[in-house]
């Protein structure tokens, strides 16, 4: 049918009119496409003490972080606890009502912080039931939002009557930990990002508009991570396997080729599918390993001890590096080396380059005869010492002194890689001298061109491994996997 240049021009004007009007036509049309998120907390959400509240809070710094295209509701209340039936529960309050009642697509909850507090604790036992009840009602939503549950950040109070930080963390924080495995929610630690930061506490409790800031920063990139939906690294291994909580993330124990390996995947994969691999003592201070599950990272391991990063640990981990690439992890991984864990991510990474994103080792062993061996500062041990030179085939004591299968050796092909390196020492270590491995190794790295960061700790010797607050690790890592 034709149509004239006036009738044209009418249908143009009127659809130019509709769009103008639309929002007065419709008011909640635009609020209807925000992201609604509900903050569940207690007085840290509220944001008690803090000067203008509404927008020093974490909910206010979190709502300007994310700008127009979403809604950030405080539902904080002071005081309140996760455990029912007591004076102070969140469920009876009007805040929780109106939560459950704002169609939220997101909820945030951190409580946990007043049921460390006398009288509360003498209940907790009844925390774990009674948080999962809440977790249940508001999955049972419409809107079946999306649910994040946050540690409590650190304490500094004495008064043992209190929310000291020793009750936080052994009483409440394992158990939220045993929630989110029970029902597969996610976690984001909070509690590891101001453990070093009592200068953000003016009460010793409640953190000021910095230290909140530091919290809407870290549920800003919670928002925002893009995930790589529908992946189940589980699916793809075909052994019996053995499922158990790993600080409330789901690992998976089996055998491949002979040798135990652990995979414990994050609640929300993100997206290119980032991994670390664990060379050593599983599960020991675990805090960047926690911080990168946060992150949608996958963490691994494969049990090639005592074999101290030899060719027959170095082919069970390559059948492994297979094996991960073909259920999809990405093609590049971070590496992670503690004490004689450093000698095994080295000697892999020298043999394959092409492999590694990047390296982290923490008070790492890179020559052998500094630690096990004690030809120099160290005391050594003969009983580690007489397994590496079974492992090697060193028959006399004049071959393996004269051993250059170190990684301190290796530092060309270490260097061809161009991934970068990062090595937290202490500084007083008797047991792997920082004079014997890491100096002389950063030394050659950094004559050679390559890239090596070393955070040293003063006056600590080879324990405590990693960082109280593992933020610069895990920035480190972030950055040489999501350049």
């Amino acid at each position: 049918m034709n149509t004239s240049p006036t009738d044209s021009m009418k249908r143009y004007y009127f659809c130019f009119l509709f769009i103008l009007c639309y929002p007065l036509l419709s008011p909640y049309a635009y609020a209807q496409n925000k992201v609604r998120i509900a903050c569940i907390g207690n007085s840290i959400t509220y944001g008690h003490g803090l000067t203008n509240r509404e927008q020093n809070s974490y909910p206010g710094q979190l709502q300007t972080l994310l700008g127009a295209n979403y809604e950030v509701m405080n539902f904080g209340v002071s005081s309140k606890t996760i455990i029912r039936n007591v004076d102070n529960s969140y469920v009876d309050t009007p805040a929780y009502q109106q939560a459950l009642k704002s169609n939220p697509d997101l909820v945030f909850i951190k409580l946990g912080t007043n049921d460390s507090r006398l009288p509360y604790r003498l209940q907790i036992n009844r925390f774990v039931p009674d948080y999962k009840l809440l977790i249940q009602t508001i999955k049972a939503l419409p809107t079946h939002p999306r649910i994040i549950l946050l540690s409590p950040v650190a304490s500094f109070l004495t008064d043992t009557t209190r929310q000291t930080d020793q009750a936080i963390s052994a009483l409440v924080i394992p158990r939220i930990q045993q929630v989110a495995f029970d029902e597969k929610c996610e976690l984001i630690d909070l509690h590891a990002l101001f453990i070093d930061h009592p200068d953000y506490f003016p009460d010793k409790l409640h953190p000021d508009s910095l230290g909140t800031a530091v919290i809407a920063k870290r549920l800003y990139e919670a928002v925002i991570s893009q995930e790589e939906k529908g992946f189940d690294f589980f699916k793809t291994i075909n052994e019996p396997v053995k499922v158990s909580s790993f600080y409330g993330y789901d690992c998976a124990d089996f055998v491949l080729d002979g040798r135990a390996c652990k995979v414990v995947k994050p609640r929300r994969a993100a997206k290119g599918l980032p991994w670390i691999w664990r060379a050593r003592f599983w599960g020991h201070e675990p805090q960047t390993d926690i911080a990168l599950l946060d992150r949608g990272f996958h963490v691994v391991y494969c049990d090639v001890a005592e074999l101290f990063g030899n060719a027959q640990a170095i082919t069970a981990w390559n059948n492994f590096y297979a094996f991960a690439r073909k259920a999809g992890l990405a093609p590049k991984v971070a590496l992670e080396g503690l004490s004689r864990g450093g000698v095994y991510i080295y000697n892999w990474a020298a043999a394959n380059p092409e492999k590694v994103a990047c390296v982290y080792a923490d008070a790492p062993v890179l020559d052998l005869k500094s630690w096990p061996g004690g030809k120099g500062k160290s005391k050594g041990s003969l009983a580690d010492w007489e397994i590496f030179k079974k492992d090697y085939g060193l028959i006399s004591e004049e071959q393996a002194l004269a051993f250059t299968g170190n990684p301190i050796d290796k530092v060309a092909d270490i260097v061809n890689g161009h991934y970068p390196l990062l090595h937290v020492v202490g500084d007083i270590d008797e047991g792997v001298p920082v004079s014997e491995n890491t100096a002389p190794f950063e030394e050659k790295v950094k004559a050679l061109g390559g890239q090596i960061q070393v955070i040293h700790k003063p006056n600590i010797g080879h324990h405590p491994h990693s960082l109280p607050n593992p933020t610069p690790i895990v920035d480190f890592i972030l950055n040489a996997t999501h350049p």
